[in-house]
């Protein structure tokens, strides 16, 4: 992954960052659950879904808000202010566009090559958590 050309993450849409970056921040999850514990796949299946969903990620995109750079921040809202064509079923409206702002934020730094940011940002994440 290290290797991999950059690619100008400017050039795609809200929503197509958001589906890369929703793919980023699940294997980060499941990363940290495997690596806290060998436990059965549905204990982790399950734990990742208490993190992976709307007003989890609603909760840590508030929380990451203030130590963003403003171009992750304008990346954020640029996420967070699309329009998706579907609504959420579990979740309130507000919950589902601050979590396609997260998404949209990890999507635009792995397709930047941001890997350190990457990894700095879900440090923190795994911080507040904890808390």
């Amino acid at each position: 992954m290290e290797n991999e050309a950059r690619t100008n993450a400017d050039a795609y849409s809200p929503l197509t960052l958001a589906f890369i970056g929703d793919g980023v921040y699940d294997l980060l999850v499941r990363d940290m659950l495997v690596r806290e514990a060998n436990r059965p796949v549905g204990e982790l299946n399950r734990r990742k879904v208490q993190l992976v969903n709307c007003k989890s990620q609603a909760k840590t995109a508030a929380a990451l808000l203030p130590v963003l750079t403003e171009r992750e921040q304008s990346v954020y809202k640029r996420g967070r202010n699309a329009a998706p064509k579907c609504t959420p079923k579990n979740a309130s409206v507000a919950d589902y566009h601050s979590a396609t702002g997260l998404e949209a934020l990890f999507g635009y730094l792995y397709l930047s090559g941001e890997r350190q940011r990457i990894e700095e940002l879900f440090s923190i994440i795994v911080g507040q958590a904890e808390k």
